[in-house]
């Protein structure tokens, strides 16, 4: 249940993204609620990643206003924005990005590496970001050990160390098949029913008709859902 007396996680008003002569995103006014698990689908060049990247704080829009857990983006330095960012979202992409001379959990630990938390704490929230994926008996392994879709549970763990509001995935289960892609949805499941609010952006029907709450972009507008 959403409590009303906290602010939408992430409220758009009239943001509109260009970029030269092309409008990527266009008069999106959206608002997510927390424990919200949306979709985000379209076709190429409709404006998804984009409107990722502003949720994100990894873009900015050129008009419009987005508030983040109240705080209105807008008038943030990049400083500012990056602190925003750390603090309080996850971001879990297509490709892994595990560095192989680290073990599992180490490379979950990275996730909190300017959190100024002392080792202990950071070791203590990794051991449990693993084991909310069900994977903390590989904490030890070389990622290269590790099956597709235990990488990219560990690459969801380390977006999730930080605890943060809301998490970002782009594309999360590309590069899986269909039997480990099923396994990755029912990490999200299991996260959003912990209270995680979840964004994903895909191209696929079937990962996209897992969430609670389907939008679609054309051209750069977000139509309803």
């Amino acid at each position: 249940m959403t409590d009303r007396y906290l602010p939408a996680v992430a409220a758009l008003t009239s943001v509109t993204r260009s970029f030269s002569s092309v409008l990527a995103v266009k008069n999106a006014t959206l608002t997510i609620e927390r424990g919200d698990y949306v979709s985000i689908m379209g076709p190429s060049g409709s404006g998804k990643s984009t409107l990722l990247n502003i949720l994100g704080l990894l873009d900015r829009p050129n008009k419009g206003r987005y508030e983040l857990d109240g705080i209105d983006t807008n008038p943030l330095s990049d400083a500012e924005r990056a602190l925003v960012r750390g603090t309080r979202l996850g971001f879990v992409f297509q490709a892994f990005h595990l560095l192989p001379r680290l073990t599992v959990l180490e490379n979950v630990m990275l996730g909190m590496a300017y959190s100024g938390l002392p080792k202990g704490d950071r070791l203590e929230l990794a051991e449990e970001a693993l084991s909310r994926v069900s994977l903390d008996h590989r904490s030890s392994s070389d990622p290269r050990t590790l099956s597709g879709g235990e990488r990219q549970r560990v690459a969801i763990a380390r977006a999730i160390t930080g605890k943060p509001t809301m998490l970002l995935a782009d594309e999360p289960t590309g590069n899986l098949d269909g039997s480990t892609t099923e396994g990755i949805m029912d990490v999200f499941d299991k996260l959003c029913e912990q209270g995680l609010t979840i964004i994903v952006v895909t191209h696929d029907l079937v990962v996209g008709s897992r969430a609670s709450r389907l939008l679609t972009m054309h051209d750069g507008r977000v139509e309803p859902g």
